[in-house]
């Protein structure tokens, strides 16, 4: 790849950032393609947020996408969101347009896309997702598009999951979602089909942490699937103790993939790799 005064930017905001693998994939794809662009990470503290979109707009980045923290707070800077961002309520990719950045969320299907071959008929299945930020509102969606009915939300902040509950009733989609209190765990895991976790921890460099300790996730449903957002490590401590009980695993990697390469097509307007991004991405971890 080779930049030039022309080449036009991408990339993506968070805050850590250094852990982001979407500069390997992307890159690779943009190679693959030949097109002249390249994406960049750019770590971006909460307090830095607003003055970095305006410095965005006058060095003309063509887009970029979104990670934690900041799925939820970029809302006010976006002159238009998409209908299914809209019903999340968290923004992951975000192109320039003539009035303004406008966004949509790509994490719906990025998360779907794996589940989609584990059953034919999700409607009488129970999905817990552990956390209430910007991307347990794309698993809840994506629930919800799957079809199960059942869906509960765990979280420590009595505050924050009655805000989380409250958030969908104005939501575009039909979701009746149930939040419980950490400790309600033990008594849902039973029940899971699915257990996400949606939180942060267990992430590089905090690979020992996991959010649910031996002694709960004792109560899983053998052959459940235990679902980890997070992607480094690529077998963290919450799916090695899921695991070791006959649970089935699937970490954060093809949800990084497919949200990825949603999120490049709508900014190349082009058919893009997906296969390109998979193995860039696999090469990566292995060296």
């Amino acid at each position: 790849m080779i930049i030039k005064g022309t080449t036009k930017l991408l990339g993506v905001i968070g805050y850590p950032i250094e852990h982001s693998l979407s500069p390997v994939m992307h890159n690779a794809a943009i190679a693959h393609l030949g097109v002249d662009y390249v994406y960049l990470p750019f770590a971006i503290s909460p307090s830095d947020l607003k003055t970095a979109i305006a410095g965005f707009t006058a060095i003309g980045i063509q887009g970029f996408n979104v990670t934690i923290p900041h799925k939820q707070a970029i809302l006010p800077y976006l002159s238009e969101i998409t209908t299914l961002a809209q019903a999340v309520g968290a923004v992951n990719t975000v192109w320039c347009t003539h009035n303004g950045w406008s966004g949509t969320n790509t994490d719906v299907v990025g998360f779907l896309t794996p589940l989609q071959v584990y059953h034919q008929h999700w409607d009488d299945k129970v999905a817990v997702i552990l956390g209430y930020g910007g991307a347990a509102r794309a698993v809840v969606a994506g629930c919800v598009e799957l079809g199960i009915t059942e869906i509960y939300v765990v979280g420590r902040n009595p505050q924050k999951l009655e805000a989380f509950q409250h958030s969908w009733i104005t939501s575009p989609l039909a979701v009746s979602v149930k939040t419980c209190a950490w400790e309600q765990l033990s008594t849902l895991l039973p029940q899971a089909d699915l257990l996400v976790n949606a939180t942060p921890i267990g992430m590089y460099p905090h690979i020992e942490e996991s959010p649910v300790d031996g002694s709960v996730m004792d109560k899983i449903k053998l052959g459940a699937i235990a679902y980890d957002l997070i992607y480094i490590p690529r077998t963290t401590e919450f799916l090695n103790l899921a695991a070791a009980r006959g649970a089935m695993i699937l970490n954060g990697l093809p949800m990084l993939v497919h949200q990825g390469a949603a999120a490049l097509q709508l900014w190349l307007q082009q058919p893009v790799p997906i296969e390109i991004m998979r193995q860039s991405l696999q090469q990566h971890l292995e060296s």
